[in-house]
């Protein structure tokens, strides 16, 4: 684009005023800026910031996907996101993330070294996407894109589990559920039975007067339990192939 007539390049008469504009640019506190860069869930900076397609209402990647465990609306404006699986609705938002980075002094580097802490504490290699490293030269934006951190929240491989759900049937009265398609699931080993509950509740689809009896072995499964602990206390007769098998049936709810 051509360069403005050099009569419109300042007012007449004037002169550089370029340090004096500065000068009197109007500084905001940070405060003002705290409902765009801080999560509604946990009232933090946001952090791995995730967006909700739907209505673009942004969070924490790793509180906004715990409580797509409960939900599957909006925690801010209550939209339906999906009806059985929400968390095809968010997405990554890395350029409000690099926002938050240069107005919080620090947070970056912070975050860093508590991905560090977290695999050091476990005797677990550090991956090199989070080690922390002095300023340097400037790198191109595809090496920037590369070296961009690591969620905090991913789960590592020590600490999954993978699941095998076997359907074994309905009792008389329940119709109307679709198939599970994909019995193989994988998740972190500090998921309940509570959770393996609403997988297979959103995925049949099922009504709320369905109740779904899980089972590990002989063993009647209660909500409170974790994976890990199950995986541990039934040993290697529940696991076939290194996956823990759960058998899951469809009942009425007992009447009192």
């Amino acid at each position: 684009m051509s360069s403005p007539p050099s009569g419109r390049r300042r007012h007449e008469g004037s002169t550089n005023t370029s340090d004096s504009d500065s000068e009197d640019e109007p500084k905001l506190p940070l405060n003002q800026f705290y409902p765009y860069i801080r999560c509604a869930l946990c009232c933090g900076f946001l952090i791995d910031a995730t967006t909700i397609t739907e209505c673009l209402h942004t969070f924490c990647k790793s509180c906004i996907v715990k409580y797509f465990f409960y939900s599957n609306r909006c925690p801010t404006c209550s939209i339906v996101v999906h009806q059985t699986q929400p968390l095809y609705n968010i997405r990554p938002d890395r350029q409000l993330q690099d926002i938050v980075y240069k107005m919080i002094p620090f947070l970056e580097e912070y975050e860093q070294k508590q991905m560090c802490k977290f695999y050091k504490e476990r005797g677990m290699e550090i991956p090199k996407s989070v080690v922390i490293t002095s300023p340097g030269p400037a790198v191109s934006k595809r090496q920037k894109k590369e070296n961009i951190p690591q969620s905090v929240f991913t789960i590592p491989p020590e600490l999954d589990v993978s699941l095998l759900l076997e359907f074994v049937g309905a009792e008389e009265g329940i119709d109307n559920y679709k198939p599970l398609e994909r019995p193989f699931v994988r998740v972190s080993g500090e998921a309940t039975v509570r959770h393996v509950e609403l997988f297979i509740r959103r995925k049949m689809e099922l009504s709320p007067t369905c109740q779904v009896d899980v089972v590990c072995g002989d063993h009647l499964l209660d909500h409170y339990q974790s994976l890990k602990d199950i995986q541990n206390s039934v040993g290697e007769e529940a696991l076939q192939d290194g996956l823990l098998v759960l058998h899951f049936g469809l009942v009425l709810p007992s009447e009192a």
